[in-house]
């Protein structure tokens, strides 16, 4: 295999990822979540966030599978329920809405009166989530040896640096997009989102059934 094609899909790999963590529409939430919060508490919650957000998604590049085999769940299965979930985040988001599958109001409720949101719920479920989180797996399936998972791994350290810098740019970004801009960014990222979906059930059904190819 080229040099050309390993990083091909590595790209497509990280590009996936940074639509489903899609910090620009997770803006006018941290931006809810941090109101009445001084600049540093603000920049300081989203390094934290970050980190967190890079640290969830590389333990699931590196222990998914191990994971998948103690349930005895097969890769055609966990594509086909991950890309249905993904499906579900990417409908939400061509509404411009965050899916219940990301985060639902009484958890958004309860994150309102909470000290540190960074974790929890802004790292996970909000950006990190189970959509997320299953695109991580099947994308590591896929890298299959481990030099290629560990260059997928820094590659999500450099999407988690670009979440930061999102975060840590909230207000500005958010002034200049508006809420049309950042709408309209969350429903490009859907699109990314919705046709990976498809091609994760499509994939994971010709594994399970290969006569469908005929």
């Amino acid at each position: 295999m080229t040099l050309l094609p390993v990083w091909a899909e590595q790209i497509k790999y990280l590009v996936g990822i940074f639509a489903i963590l899609n910090p620009l529409g997770a803006i006018p939430i941290y931006l809810s979540l941090t109101a009445d919060r001084r600049p540093r508490e603000m920049h300081r919650t989203a390094a934290k966030a970050a980190v967190a957000v890079a640290v969830i998604l590389i333990l699931a590049v590196w222990a998914g599978d191990a994971l998948l085999s103690f349930f005895g769940i097969g890769l055609p299965a966990f594509r086909i329920a991950g890309g249905l979930l993904v499906l579900l985040i990417a409908i939400a988001m061509f509404h411009a809405k965050t899916s219940p599958a990301r985060q639902t109001d009484a958890e958004q409720t309860e994150a309102e009166s909470k000290n540190d949101i960074a974790v929890v719920p802004l790292a996970i479920p909000l950006l990190a989530g189970p959509g997320a989180i299953s695109l991580a797996i099947v994308d590591a399936h896929q890298a299959g040896s481990w030099p290629d998972k560990l260059v997928f791994s820094l590659g999500i350290v450099g999407v988690a640096a670009i979440v930061w810098v999102v975060l840590r740019l909230a207000e500005p970004i958010g002034e200049r997009l508006g809420t049309a801009g950042l709408n309209i960014a969350t429903r490009v990222m859907g699109l990314i989102l919705a046709a990976m979906a498809v091609q994760f059930m499509a994939d994971g059904l010709l594994a399970l059934f290969p006569g469908l190819s005929r």
